[in-house]
């Protein structure tokens, strides 16, 4: 069995034979992982009604725990969103009644935090169980035991680049 990565090495045995090319294997296999998977992910979001980075949204306000509120810094932390859509995103979503902007009381009046709504609870509530049986269709082709495996050296890549919390 052979992937467009073994492809690509195979290309760059024929042309630098003195060259290991083990790294890519790795490295474009993730980076091409990634593109498949924010492809189905987008269908996802897209089938129910949702632009990209809004179902994050939903979900990141809604882990956060009561009052499901949050500043736009700590939004950015806790996310898997960039910070340059993100204001758009809110105005889209804050006009569909999913969040709201509130400024905290007695606060620094430019301290904005975003809260999710009622219909954005509901919303995540109902969309997050769905999203999962989607992960773990994107997931199938492996065991559960094979997926723990991946998911620890994955965690161990990550961890030596320092990507360790969510502040």
């Amino acid at each position: 069995m052979s992937d467009a990565v073994d492809a690509i090495r195979d290309l760059w045995r024929a042309e630098r034979p003195d060259l290991d090319t083990w790294p890519a294997g790795i490295v474009g296999r993730v980076q091409r992982l990634s593109r498949t998977l924010e492809r189905e992910l987008r269908q996802f979001d897209t089938r129910h009604g949702l632009e990209s980075g809004e179902f994050d949204v939903l979900t990141t306000l809604r882990r956060s725990g009561p009052p499901y509120r949050m500043t736009a810094g700590a939004f950015l932390k806790a996310s898997m969103i960039t910070s340059g859509a993100v204001t758009r995103r809110i105005d889209r979503m804050e006009a569909r009644g999913l969040v709201e902007r509130v400024r905290p009381q007695g606060g620094d009046r430019r301290s904005v935090q975003i809260q999710l709504t009622e219909k954005g609870k509901r919303e995540a509530d109902t969309l997050f169980p769905q999203h999962l049986e989607n992960e773990i269709r994107m997931l199938s082709a492996l065991s559960r035991e094979e997926s723990d495996e991946l998911a620890r050296l994955l965690r161990k890549l990550l961890e030596s680049h320092g990507d360790t919390s969510l502040t």
